[in-house]
């Protein structure tokens, strides 16, 4: 378990299967995620009780909790690891709306770069992030992240269409 100010990361339990089954097949995280349709019960429960080897999936997600109360309220995921190259994607998603803008994504970013580069040993981190999505700029920004890149109209969503921004933090310590 990672521990941060009022938040606390944690591997995911079979017992999180139904929690992941609503928040994976919530449309408005669809864009983010480049799903085209509904996950089924049979594949939550799969990836669920897949074992959670960052080696071998080259994947780890971490459920947000509250430490006042446990609830889970979202999650951060760490993707497309690379240990030869010593990087990997960073994506949070708050799926409760009463808990976002209460600093609790800030607390899960700052915990997942220290676990990246402290415990994976890695180079760098790296998010992708509508040009629209001011709060996820914001945050990543507010994190030391630099923007390096923009993709032109690469995702299309509801007939239009968003830029995606690349954003990069290094490790200064290696």
């Amino acid at each position: 378990m990672l521990k941060g100010q009022n938040i606390y990361l944690r591997t995911i339990e079979p017992s999180d299967a139904a929690l992941m089954l609503n928040w994976e097949n919530n449309p408005e995280n669809w864009a983010v995620s480049n799903t085209l349709v509904p996950f089924s019960e049979h594949l939550i429960l799969q990836y669920v009780n897949s074992a959670q080897d960052i080696f071998e999936t080259k994947q780890l997600r971490f459920i947000i909790c509250l430490q006042e109360n446990d609830t889970p309220i979202g999650t951060i995921d760490l993707f497309e690891y690379d240990p030869l190259h010593r990087r990997a994607g960073v994506g949070v998603l708050i799926e409760e709306i009463s808990e976002r803008n209460k600093g609790f994504a800030n607390d899960a970013v700052q915990l997942i770069i220290k676990y990246g580069f402290k415990r994976l040993d890695l180079h760098q981190l790296f998010c992708n992030i509508f040009e629209t999505n001011e709060h996820s700029i914001k945050l990543f920004e507010k994190n030391g992240f630099v923007q390096t890149g923009a993709k032109k109209d690469w995702v299309r969503i509801d007939g239009n269409w968003e830029t995606e921004l690349f954003y990069q933090l290094m490790n200064k310590e290696n």
